[in-house]
Formats: C-alpha cells, sequence, structure tokens
C-alpha cells in the first residue's frame, strides 16, 4: 500500500474519532458505550496509521 494512501486513511480515522464525540455532546447522535469506544478505537488506529504512513513516505523519498 502507497504512503499516501496510509495517510489518508490515518487522517480520515483521526477525523472521525473527532467528529463522533463533538456529534454527541452536541446531541445529534445518542451517547452509547459502543459509540464511544467506536470513536476511540477509530481516533487512536488513524493516529498510528498517520505515523506509520508518515514513516513509509520518509523511507521511500530517502532512498531516491
Amino acid at each position: 500500500m502507497r504512503a499516501w494512501k496510509l495517510i489518508l486513511i490515518g487522517f480520515l480515522l483521526c477525523l472521525s474519532g473527532v467528529v463522533l464525540p463533538f456529534l454527541m455532546v452536541i446531541k445529534i447522535l445518542e451517547s452509547t458505550f459502543f459509540l464511544n469506544f467506536l470513536s476511540y478505537t477509530a481516533s487512536i488506529l488513524g493516529l498510528f496509521l498517520g505515523i506509520i504512513g508518515a514513516a513509509y513516505y520518509v523511507r521511500e523519498n530517502r532512498q531516491k
């Protein structure tokens, strides 16, 4: 998988990890344990995928 795809997926997951709790706070979505766990997991997974994607990006461009 290309590095920019990992960074994009990581960004989208982190964005959903921010948007879901915001929607819960303003009472558009009901706050449930599953939704809280899902938003936390998306945020952490997005952070790790973004870091891994950035490392791959640096590795690909350093070899040139």
